[in-house]
């Protein structure tokens, strides 16, 4: 994909951000942090570095957790197949490796 620019206004300040991504997304990602950093200022959060660091703190804590969420999920899945594949050598043993 090719790498284009996107300008797009974030707590006032516009930015030019070079992406592989689509005009909209970018401009989707933009929103919701600038929707993030609203929510702290209407908190009582005035200082908008602070409003901002605090957004981006709050939606990495979000990925990191989602991450975490997931492995422990692949984990569970494996975990379920291997006692599914132990039940089956179970319960037929001596069966013909697949494609025989």
């Amino acid at each position: 994909m090719a790498v284009g620019r996107v300008e797009l206004s974030l707590l006032g300040q516009t930015l030019t951000v070079r992406t592989e991504a689509s005009p909209e997304y970018v401009r989707r990602l933009a929103t919701y942090l600038e929707e993030r950093v609203t929510e702290l200022r209407t908190a009582g959060i005035k200082d908008p570095l602070a409003s901002l660091t605090l957004a981006a703190l709050d939606i990495t804590d979000e990925l990191f957790r989602i991450r975490e969420d997931k492995t422990r999920q692949e984990g569970d899945v494996d975990t379920r197949l291997s006692a599914l594949v132990e039940i089956l050598d179970r319960l037929a043993p001596g069966r013909p490796p697949a494609g025989a």
